[in-house]
């Protein structure tokens, strides 16, 4: 069985199409007078980094050290992007365009659901829009570091001369990893791997309504182009990875649940290269691809596959730990909860060094409900709240701490800051939290009132703390 390797040695370069990805979301409740249109109470305003700066953010995610390179405008959306990266630990390194706007996409949601999507953008691709000359030396530098380049296109132009870029890699013996788009591949000859979906695919070789056509047109498109491997993903049907002389693999779906597939593409091509960078045999990294992409699709909008995800998607629970779950896996479970009428209570926290303190609180919610979900912070949120001395303890280490208490039934980790978004995918009946808080504070307050749930502040139980305990502990060694 393959397993998860160390990604913290790794160094990838992601270049192409960066966008910043908005959301605006809020309740629906009439239809416009003025158009028969739904109207949306925008009450919350999201940005993530999409495209291939969401390929950077799915390598950071794995624990690899990703560099990006792409073209932006001289404008605020650029500085907002440049500002979500740093987040992450990946250093934008940009090519301005001195006419052009960074690209924009803005989604409305309502009740987890796309409205409308408005694309704010214009062509890289045009005469002069960007100094083409500084993106092939950027490139160049960059690569000098990277084991592995990523090329994300998304037809937007920054990848106009994906040729010499490619010819770079090849002059360093290092693999090209990329993402294509268009109806020209001739454009990507000699990269390393190619990863278009089925659709991408038959744009350029004709339809391939079972696998034997899909194998053996697969296999005159390497052939033709010089590849060492195609990689070509199939919605339900998985992904099908052909090189030549070996037989291919065909990977079935490890979706229970596709409730998004944006940026699901952005997911396989960093968990395909950062296996490759890391080591991985092409099959092991692919596979690895896979289940990422499967742990995406249940999210909304732009997502990543974290390491501790994968690692609970991986692993089969020895006693005592079935209570560890991937977010997929617990929607699935509290579907079945739901049919029996259980009322399902919800709190999250980073809970680094347990203490009776949590013990408390923890038995307190439980008994308020039938289950009991704690959400975790996994490792990088973390630090991006705590400092670069915390957490003290791996998320891992926190889950199976939490998971082996009676009171707990199930425990859940999250990537983000908050939990609002795991909590509006949960939708808990109630949802607790400790401290002096108002309820309306509450991240995922708005959510679960919307769907009829009810949130509360527990007591908080004094004297007890992580912060205070390590103290305690540099004071007396």
């Amino acid at each position: 069985m393959y397993g998860i390797p160390d990604f913290s040695k790794t160094r990838l370069l992601v270049a192409g199409d960066v966008m910043l990805d908005r959301y605006w979301s809020g309740p629906t409740q009439r239809i416009s007078p003025e158009a028969p249109v739904p109207v949306v109470r925008v009450g919350r305003d999201e940005s993530r980094p999409g495209g291939a700066a969401n390929v950077a953010l799915n390598l950071a995610a794995l624990g690899a050290r990703a560099s990006l390179l792409g073209v932006v405008g001289r404008d605020s959306p650029a500085a907002s992007l440049a500002a979500l990266l740093r987040l992450h630990a990946i250093e934008p390194d940009w090519v301005e365009s001195p006419r052009l706007p960074t690209i924009t996409k803005l989604r409305v949601l309502s009740r987890n659901q796309q409205v409308i999507r408005l694309d704010f953008e214009e062509s890289y691709a045009s005469q002069g829009a960007f100094d083409r000359a500084k993106l092939i030396e950027r490139f160049t530098i960059g690569m000098a570091d990277a084991q592995v380049a990523v090329l994300s296109d998304y037809a937007k132009g920054t990848l106009i001369d994906v040729a010499a870029l490619i010819a770079q890699c090849q002059a360093l013996k290092k693999p090209v990893v990329i993402d294509p788009k268009g109806n020209d591949f001739t454009r990507y000859r000699g990269a390393t791997v190619l990863t278009p979906n089925l659709g991408e695919l038959e744009a350029i070789v004709g339809a391939c309504p079972d696998d034997a056509t899909l194998i053996g047109k697969g296999a005159r498109l390497i052939n033709d182009l010089h590849l060492e491997a195609l990689l070509v993903t199939r919605s339900e049907k998985g992904m099908t990875l052909l090189r030549p002389g070996k037989p291919p693999l065909h990977l079935p779906t490890e979706a229970r649940e596709v409730f998004d597939v944006t940026g699901a593409g952005d997911t396989v091509v960093a968990a395909l290269a950062a296996g490759l960078a890391a080591g991985q045999d092409l099959g092991d990294a692919v596979r690895l691809a896979n289940v990422a992409a499967g742990i995406v699709v249940a999210k909304l909008g732009t997502a990543t596959a974290s390491r501790a995800e994968l690692e609970l998607a991986l692993h089969r629970p020895a006693a005592g730990e079935e209570s560890l779950l991937t977010e997929e896996q617990l929607l699935a479970k509290l579907a079945t909860a739901r049919s029996r009428g259980n009322t399902i209570v919800m709190t999250n926290g980073v809970f680094d060094l347990l203490h009776v303190g949590h013990v408390r609180y923890l038995e307190a919610a439980r008994q308020r409900g039938d289950l009991l979900i704690v959400a975790v912070n996994e490792d990088d949120s973390v630090r991006r709240l705590k400092g670069p001395t915390r957490p003290v303890n791996s998320c891992a280490d926190r889950m199976r701490v939490l998971g082996a208490l009676k009171c707990v039934d199930y425990v859940v980790p999250f990537a983000e800051d908050t939990p609002e978004r795991l909590i509006g995918r949960v939708l808990p009946d109630l949802l607790v939290k400790g401290g002096d808080y108002k309820p309306e504070q509450i991240a995922g307050y708005a959510a679960v009132k919307a769907n009829g749930g009810d949130v509360v502040v527990l007591d908080f139980h004094e004297g007890y703390s992580t912060t205070s305990m390590l103290g305690r502990g540099a004071a007396n060694p």
